[in-house]
C-alpha cells in the first residue's frame, strides 16, 4: 500500500514522532496507518509530544561569528538536563541552528523554525523534533540574536555554554580584523558575562527606570536624616553610581578597574592607530527566568513503592 507526504504529516501530528521515523514506520507497515503507529510505539518513538511538555531549563547559549563573512549569531537552546547539554549531538545541533540564523537571517522564532537545516532536507523545527527523539529529552530553541557584518563582531561562550555574549564594534577601516581589537573585544565580552550590564550607555536607560531609581534614592537619603534640598544633590551623585554599575561603557574595566570600559576601548584603538566604539551587545544566560522543576525525592520514592514505609 502506497503512502503520501500527507500521510507522513498526519502520522507525525498524531504520534509526535520525527519525519524520518514516520517514513520508516509507513514503509515497514506497507502504508497501513494503524500498523505504523504500532511500529512507532514498539520502537519507543511516539514520545516526542509527551516530552515537549517537560520543563527545559538547562542547555546552552551558543555564540559564533562567521570567519568568511563576519555575520554573528547567538542562540539559546534548552534541554532538560545539564548532562544532555554536554552531549556532542546536542552541541552540533546548537552550532547548526546558529549557522541557519547567520545564513537565512530569520526575523523571529517562527521564521527560524521554517529555515532549512544546514546539510539536510529538513527544516529547523523538523530537526528539532528528530533530536527530541534521538536524544530523549525536550529540546526548545528559546531565543536568538543576529548581527550583520556592518560591524566588527566578537563572540564569547562562558563555562561551556552557561553564558553566551555577542559584542558589535564600530571600528575604523584600518582596524578591521586587527588581533589586538579582537582581543579587546573578547575582554569586553568577558566583562559583560561577569558584570551583567543592563544597558550599553546612559541614553539607553528607560526614563521610567531612571525616575524610579531617583525616587528610591531620594527616599533613602531623606531617611538618613538629610534635608530635602541637600538630599536632591546627593541623589545626583548616587545616580552616577547607578550608571557605573548598570551601563557597560561606564563600568570599571574588570582587568584594570581604574579606567572605564569606554576609556579602555579608546586606549586600545588609539594604540593601534584607529578608532573603535561599542555599538551594541547581547548576553544570554541559559535557563534565565525559566522556573525549574523541583523534584521531591521522598515523594518519588513513595510513588514507586506505593507509599509503603
Amino acid at each position: 500500500m502506497a503512502f503520501t507526504a500527507k500521510d507522513v504529516q498526519k502520522l507525525r501530528e498524531q504520534t509526535g514522532a520525527g519525519m524520518m521515523d514516520c517514513k520508516k514506520a509507513l514503509t515497514a507497515s506497507d502504508g497501513d496507518f494503524e500498523k505504523a503507529i504500532e511500529f512507532l510505539r514498539e520502537k519507543g518513538l511516539a514520545a516526542a509530544a509527551k516530552k515537549a511538555g517537560r520543563v527545559a531549563a538547562e542547555g546552552a547559549a551558543y555564540a559564533t561569528v562567521c570567519a568568511e563573512c563576519g555575520v554573528a549569531a547567538l542562540v539559546e537552546i534548552n534541554s532538560e538536563t545539564d548532562f544532555v547539554a554536554k552531549n556532542d549531538e546536542f552541541k552540533k545541533f546548537c552550532a547548526d541552528v546558529a549557522t541557519a540564523i547567520m545564513v537565512e537571517a530569520p526575523a523571529d522564532l517562527e521564521a527560524l523554525a521554517a529555515c532549512k537545516y544546514p546539510g539536510s532536507d529538513l527544516t529547523v523545527v523538523d530537526m528539532q523534533r528528530e533530536k527530541v527523539l534521538t536524544i530523549g529529552e525536550n529540546i526548545q530553541i528559546r531565543r536568538f540574536e543576529r548581527y550583520d557584518n556592518n560591524t566588527m563582531n566578537i563572540a564569547y561562550i562562558h563555562a561551556g555554554g552557561k553564558i553566551g555574549v555577542l559584542v558589535a564594534l564600530e571600528v575604523s577601516d584600518n582596524l578591521r580584523g586587527n588581533e589586538k581589537i579582537i582581543e579587546m573585544g573578547k575582554d569586553i565580552c568577558m566583562q559583560i558575562a561577569a558584570m551583567r550590564p543592563q544597558w550599553l550607555n546612559r541614553n539607553d536607560v528607560p526614563a521610567e527606570t531612571l525616575a524610579k531609581e531617583k525616587e528610591i534614592l531620594l527616599a533613602q537619603t531623606i531617611n538618613e536624616g538629610k534635608p530635602a534640598a541637600v538630599a536632591e544633590k546627593i541623589v545626583l551623585g548616587r545616580i552616577g553610581k547607578f550608571y557605573e554599575e548598570n551601563c557597560l561603557v561606564d563600568q570599571a574595566f574588570v582587568k584594570e578597574n581604574k579606567i572605564s570600559v569606554a576609556k579602555y576601548v579608546d586606549r586600545v584603538a588609539a594604540e593601534q592607530g584607529g578608532t573603535a566604539k561599542i555599538v551594541k551587545f547581547t548576553r544570554f544566560e541559559r535557563g534565565e527566568g525559566i522556573a525549574k522543576r523541583e523534584d521531591n525525592f521522598a515523594e518519588e520514592i513513595a510513588k514507586l513503592t506505593g507509599g509503603a514505609n
